[in-house]
């Protein structure tokens, strides 16, 4: 444990998907005494490892990490109640005198843990009609109609992810308000550090493409075949997860494996750029480079900012 400056009281690790988050969440755990936190919405999901890029317990180096295989995949994911799950991982570590190291590139589920957010209730009657209005119309209807109440959740979520929309969609009727609205501006529930990880476009999209092609070979389609039997196609979360929502209409013959993979690698292209942009709005985030040729020094540069920024 590096002995240059008492860690602040959580660290958090955030950018698009295969920067490199994970790997140097488990370094700055190990340099700061600290235990990790997942952030990652489809990590918590039993089951989803291969897809999800879930470090194994061996690249884990030892290192505790919560809130993985929390949900069956059958399970409605819901931000509200990762965040009291979130916050009772980082006020027990706290108390314990551990460094929460919070690692995932899902925004809302980073803010939901460390900044002051509360979310608008439900109403079922708003609630079943709009789900109704999805299993009719399909999510790219509702897409449209969410861009042209707010633009900014349009771009933020997927137009595939029909349940994130009916959301947002659900938030306006009941608020009044455009979603992105309901959020707060940047107020800190914990003394925080986010440290996100660039990757320029294009060494970024190659990544994707090496990883998807890492996934297929370690055996992603016989793991989604198996979560299927255990329900994944009924799961209003997890089955739109990427690369499983593919590889579940390969496995209906709605296109070939090779044509799942390819949109794959696209829609993970596509997200990856929404996860930076939603990053990039935060100005408390501290950038370092996470490119190939910097890869070696971004530990050590990430624990002299923190130690910076314990200082300054």
């Amino acid at each position: 444990m590096s002995s240059a400056a008492p860690a602040p009281r959580v660290i958090a690790v955030v950018g698009p998907t295969a920067a490199g988050k994970s790997d140097l969440g488990v370094f700055l755990a190990r340099e700061l005494g600290g235990e990790v936190v997942n952030a990652d919405s489809m990590q918590l999901y039993r089951g989803m490892d291969i897809g999800t890029a879930k470090l194994t317990v061996e690249e884990r180096g030892g290192i505790p990490h919560h809130l993985l295989d929390i949900w069956d995949v059958t399970e409605a994911a819901s931000v509200a109640e990762y965040q009291r799950r979130a916050r009772a991982e980082i006020d027990r570590l706290l108390a314990e005198g551990r460094t929460p190291v919070l690692v995932g590139g899902s925004g809302l589920y980073v803010r939901g843990a460390v900044d002051v957010l509360d979310f608008p209730g439900t109403d079922p009657a708003i609630r079943a009609r709009l789900e109704r209005e999805l299993d009719e119309s399909g999510p790219g209807a509702l897409h449209i109609r969410l861009a042209a109440a707010d633009p900014e959740a349009a771009r933020a979520i997927l137009p595939g992810n029909g349940r994130r929309i009916v959301r947002a969609l659900e938030v306006i009727e009941i608020t009044g308000k455009p979603f992105t609205a309901n959020l707060p501006r940047h107020e800190s529930v914990y003394d925080t550090v986010q440290i996100g990880v660039d990757v320029a476009r294009p060494e970024l999209d190659e990544r994707i493409a090496r990883r998807v092609d890492v996934m297929w070979d370690a055996g992603f389609v016989d793991e989604v075949r198996t979560l299927e039997e255990q329900g994944l196609r009924d799961g209003l979360t997890a089955s739109r997860a990427l690369g499983y929502q593919q590889i579940l209409a390969a496995l209906a013959g709605e296109c070939t494996e090779e044509e799942a993979r390819e949109a794959t690698v696209r829609t993970t292209k596509r997200f990856a750029r929404r996860q930076d942009s939603w990053f990039r709005k935060d100005p408390r985030v501290h950038w370092l480079s996470g490119a190939a040729e910097d890869r070696a020094e971004l530990p050590h540069r990430a624990l002299a900012l923190i130690e910076r920024a314990v200082t300054a």
